[in-house]
């Protein structure tokens, strides 16, 4: 190993606990954490790890509920030179066994009720070690346990790293349906939260909280670095339920300063009742990101919460860092002096531009792809050649969105290359989908496509074709799925079709599918 370049992330933490020890770092229902006792429980499951034999370089799964374990991982991951693998908390065993195969994980952290996920991981052969929080089984280790027999490690003991060195495999999906493993590093880490500080919630200290809405397994984990690196108080809420009223009352209870969230739960904060009952007016930053706002969500947003509104257009791969719109670019009026229908202009220290098939710049108000450079773009798919050689033809990442630039450089999203679908603020490919129905020995064909939705801004609906002579049926594809595919993936609904339309070369353009549905009147 060469030269330490980059300072490890998970000094954040430590740095932090030294400079305001008592101030609260997470609460989550009753129980509270200063950052002096979280930094002390993280270096304490950091001796309990390395005693088990994981360290620098390795993967450790985590596949958890938003909760202090969840929290605690993260950071100790990040200071062993670790590399965190954290999961989305809803997906079955067999695709959490697949990201264990993937990432080749030595170590997995489980919550309670999440044995046959670690059976369907260690039946693969990996993470000999299982941490299991409250209830651990046979060949498992109680978390709470593992950290109390625990002694503290020496102060400073936080792995030397490059700025290459790996931290988190973020998972995506690319048009190809299967995760893939998106690689974090410690210096680009270090880019993107000092860009989150200048960009999305300037100003943060000890004296803020930030309210939790998503898993923190992606892009609300992210968001929560910035807020440890300036002493922020992160608040969680008491279950995986999202509860409106619950949200509102914890931002009044904390006096709440920022939150990231997705259009669809913005939109159902402010349209619930709660909304008028609780005192929001701590709130200087609502960050949404994952999916267009319609306009008129947006301008019932501005009117109950006022001018505290950030958007931010981005992927996993770019962790979050393409562009912003800020408060003060968001109207109520309709006035061509805002960017109105725009996600916003280039983050700090990122460049953004619309390239044609043959890699060239378009000018302003030209369609092409969506593409970025800069410091936040991450270091390249794990181990998938392919994959990288793709993404950054070129010399530039390859969004597969697209859309135009304005002359003053704000983006507007138009459209994605890809057939993927966003339902609920969550990426769904319809591949992943279509090879878990084609196993279904009755179904010949499918199609699974993106409609809109009053609720989740777009929701799956599948065509389904029958093997000759077989029959199949809306409830049976859907008990197919049920183990197969975690719940959002799923398609709300099925259609069974003599065949599916296609294209003179043969092809199923999904645009044809969705033509179908609309002319037989077939959505949500």
């Amino acid at each position: 190993m060469g030269p330490a370049t980059a300072m490890n992330l998970g000094r954040l933490l430590t740095q932090t606990a030294r400079r305001c020890p008592d101030a609260v770092a997470l609460a989550w229902g009753e129980q509270r954490w200063s950052f002096a006792e979280l930094d002390a429980r993280v270096d304490r499951l950091c001796a309990a790890l390395r005693s088990r034999g994981i360290g620098q370089g390795d993967r450790i799964l985590t596949h958890a509920r938003n909760g202090n374990a969840m929290f605690e991982m993260m950071w100790a991951a990040f200071k062993l030179g670790a590399v965190w693998v954290p999961t989305n908390f809803r997906l079955t065993p067999a695709e959490v066994g697949y990201l264990a195969e993937t990432s080749r994980a030595r170590a997995l952290l489980r919550d309670r009720g999440f044995q046959a996920h670690a059976e369907a991981v260690r039946g693969a052969g990996h993470c000999e070690l299982v941490l299991a929080v409250g209830d651990a089984g046979p060949g498992e280790e109680e978390y709470e346990a593992a950290l109390a027999t625990a002694a503290p490690p020496p102060p400073d003991h936080e792995a030397e790293v490059r700025y290459e060195d790996p931290l988190w495999f973020f998972f995506t999906s690319g048009t190809t349906g299967r995760p893939k493993a998106a690689v974090l590093t410690h210096g680009q880490m270090a880019f993107v939260v000092t860009n989150h500080l200048a960009d999305l919630f300037p100003g943060v200290t000890e004296r803020d909280a930030s309210l939790v809405l998503a898993p923190l397994s992606h892009g609300a984990g992210i968001h929560q670095l910035g807020q440890v690196a300036r002493g922020a108080r992160t608040v969680l809420l008491p279950s995986e339920r999202f509860d409106v009223e619950e949200a509102w009352r914890l931002v009044e209870e904390h006096r709440v300063s920022n939150m990231f969230t997705v259009p669809t739960i913005l939109t159902a904060l402010v349209e619930h009742p709660a909304v008028d009952r609780y005192d929001h007016s701590s709130l200087r930053h609502v960050i949404y990101a994952g999916a267009p706002m319609y306009r008129a969500d947006q301008k019932r947003a501005l009117e109950k919460l006022g001018p505290c509104l950030v958007q931010y257009f981005g992927l996993g791969e770019v962790t979050g860092n393409i562009t912003v719109l800020r408060p003060d670019q968001h109207s109520l009026a309709d006035d061509d002096r805002y960017p109105l229908g725009s996600c916003g202009s280039a983050r700090t220290g990122m460049d953004v531009a619309i390239l044609d098939a043959e890699g060239a710049r378009l000018p302003p108000g030209e369609t092409g792809e969506i593409c970025v450079r800069g410091p936040a773009v991450f270091a390249g798919y794990f181990e998938n050649p392919e994959a990288n050689e793709k993404a950054f033809r070129g010399g530039w990442f390859h969004t597969g969105d697209l859309g135009h630039l304005d002359a003053r450089g704000f983006l507007y999203v138009t459209g994605r290359a890809s057939d993927m679908y966003i339902s609920g603020g969550s990426n769904v490919y319809p591949r992943e989908v279509e090879e878990a129905i084609l196993t279904h020995p009755a179904v010949l064909e499918c199609a699974v496509v993106g409609m809109p939705h009053p609720r989740w801004g777009e929701s799956g609906i599948a065509a389904v074709v029958p093997r000759p002579g077989q029959a199949v049926s809306e409830a049976d594809v859907l008990a197919h799925l049920a183990e197969r595919l975690a719940r959002y993936k799923q398609p709300l609904r099925v259609v069974v079709w003599e065949a599916l339309p296609k294209s003179g070369y043969g092809k199923i353009p999904k645009r044809l599918v969705q033509d179908r549905l609309r002319e037989e009147g077939i959505g949500f």
